[in-house]
């Protein structure tokens, strides 16, 4: 059986549910973290049809969850925006102005505000998530080593705002969870050491009840389709990805 369809994760969903997790936004946990909660995030890097198809099935299963548009034009579409927003979700800014201003400060704080401004004109943006950026030198969140992004009434940003040795991360990138060897960026200091095979595995995991109270589930909705040509496409192009991405991890160190 394929694994990232949007078949599975609906069953992955259900089965969350089934093992007495609540989902949550992550502005909703920041403000009133449940004891057992799992923080739906969606990095929405292109595909936005797709986000929205997610956004429809978890509102079908009464659930909400955190949405994070890049503000380039293969992913602002204020239409869908606006219509996942409808469905009861957060809506999010993922952020990527020091790569679009080649690393430049001050144009990448200027960007910053000017693209939020656009977002907060479509629907109510409270938090912020940066995008990896995985084949450019500069790293997105330097830019808050020099500006406190609370000053923009935003209430918190996942790779600061949260302490990992209590939510367990799992992340997409890459393909796989977790995958650590094609990751540059979309990982976190854990105190956690938990292996996820496959989003069938993470399913056992819940009903098994091996898995943490608290617990932050990143996926990227154009890696996930039910149609087959499209998932090989996906799956072909995030292979080659990956082997670039480890290439330029051993450069690096």
């Amino acid at each position: 059986m394929r694994d990232f369809t949007l078949s599975i994760y609906i069953k992955l969903l259900k089965t969350m549910q089934d093992a007495g997790y609540t989902a949550q936004t992550f502005q909703d946990f920041l403000q009133n973290p449940l004891p057992k909660a799992v923080i739906l995030r969606h990095d929405v890097d292109r595909t936005p049809k797709n986000a929205l198809a997610f956004a429809q099935a978890e509102s079908k299963m009464g659930l909400q969850a955190s949405y994070y548009f890049r503000i380039v034009p293969v992913t602002f579409k204020p239409d869908i925006i606006k219509e996942i927003a409808a469905l009861g979700h957060e809506i999010g800014y993922h952020y990527e102005d020091m790569d679009l201003c080649r690393g430049e400060i001050q144009c990448a704080h200027k960007s910053f505000t000017e693209n939020l401004a656009r977002l907060r004109e479509l629907v109510s943006v409270n938090t912020i998530c940066m995008h990896g950026s995985p084949l450019s030198k500069w790293d997105n969140k330097v830019l808050w080593k020099y500006f406190n992004y609370h000053d923009l009434s935003i209430v918190g940003e996942p790779y600061f705002d949260v302490d990992y040795h209590k939510v367990f991360y799992l992340s997409d990138t890459g393909r796989k969870w977790n995958n650590i060897g094609a990751s540059i960026r979309d990982k976190v200091d854990t105190g956690f050491d938990i292996n996820v095979d496959s989003s069938f595995h993470m399913i056992d995991l819940f009903k098994e009840g091996m898995l943490p109270d608290q617990i932050m589930i990143n996926s990227h909705p154009h890696r996930w389709h039910n149609g087959y040509l499209r998932w090989f496409g996906e799956f072909t192009q995030q292979g080659i990805k990956n082997i670039v991405k480890r290439h330029i991890i051993r450069i690096n160190g």
